[in-house]
């Protein structure tokens, strides 16, 4: 059994880091282009480790590589050679270590006692990511499940040798893109986590339509390969919805981490309608009693608010 299975086995919650993309943009470092954060990937990767070491430092049992937008072909058109784009990948699984290397090593024995040594998540963003224009809300693409299984296989395979312990299939807005996520996992890389977190706009369906009950046909078929199954990077009113809908069709454990409640604006990259973050820990009482195994937050979430789950939860 692997560490992480050993500590769900005992541990009822594990918190998530918070935002990278849009905490870079709130430390003032540059995030515009197609490749978002993932460009620190490409050259010094200082910001990555600073903010991972945020998230770590304010509790986060797990984070999450800068990889969401480091898919193979967006880096291959960012100009890097096939060798590069690997190694990039790769590279965010060092980074994610470096940071939770020297957060360990900054703690006293007692502190490390009182605390998980933190997993790395290996982000999977969806292919709406690539495209750079808000799809990842909307699912408003199709390709076939070869066409979905080919852009994806290259970076989950970059991941998983860089040594993750988990994959987050995230903010999955398209039934059959998750389908062909949910085989290539099962055909290929049975033997590591994963979960699959969703993003929906009314709490009803995610993003492209479908309902939850055809998201819960799914998830059954390959449930052994699931840790979780759930919703992230949605408002917080609706990722409550979400969950509550779910629950009521599947006994499977959940994954949550609902974005401040902004509004993002796909076409000019840009966010508006103030939201508030300061409810995170409060709404994190509905996501556990829900059956919610993994909790933390997405874009415009920061280290407050995961220090704020920390604070309850630990």
């Amino acid at each position: 059994m692997s560490r992480l299975l050993e500590t769900l086995a005992e541990k009822p919650i594990l918190i998530l880091d918070g935002a990278m993309g849009t905490e870079l943009e709130k430390r003032g470092y540059d995030v515009s282009g197609t490749l978002w954060s993932a460009k620190y990937l490409l050259g010094e990767p200082s910001p990555l480790i600073e903010i991972h070491k945020a998230y770590l430092e304010a509790g986060a049992d797990l984070v999450t590589t800068a990889s969401y937008q480091a898919s193979y072909q967006g880096l291959l058109e960012a100009g890097l050679t096939k060798q590069q784009t690997i190694l990039a990948i790769k590279e965010s699984v060092h980074i994610a270590r470096v940071a939770i290397e020297k957060v360990w090593a900054d703690l006293s024995e007692r502190e490390k006692e009182g605390r998980l040594y933190p997993f790395i998540a290996g982000s999977v963003g969806p292919y709406g990511a690539y495209l750079a224009d808000g799809s990842e809300y909307t699912g408003a693409y199709q390709l076939t499940k070869e066409e979905f299984q080919n852009f994806h296989r290259p970076r989950i395979k970059a991941l998983v040798e860089g040594g993750v312990d988990l994959l987050a299939f995230e903010t999955i807005p398209n039934l059959t893109e998750a389908r062909a996520l949910l085989e290539l996992l099962y055909q290929e890389y049975s033997n590591v986590p994963a979960y699959l977190s969703f993003t929906s706009q009314d709490g009803q369906h995610i993003s492209d339509g479908s309902s939850l009950k055809k998201v819960v046909e799914l998830v059954n078929c390959y449930s052994a390969e699931l840790l979780a199954v759930g919703i992230n990077c949605s408002k917080p009113a609706v990722t409550v919805t979400f969950l509550k809908q779910l629950r009521r069709l599947t006994d499977k454990e959940f994954v949550v981490y609902p974005n401040s409640g902004e509004e993002y604006d796909g076409i000019n990259h840009a966010w508006y309608e103030e939201g508030s973050t300061t409810d995170l820990h409060t709404q994190a009482k509905i996501y556990q009693k829900l059956g919610a195994r993994f909790i933390g937050g997405c874009c415009r979430t920061r280290p407050v608010d995961i220090a704020g789950l920390a604070e309850y939860f630990h």
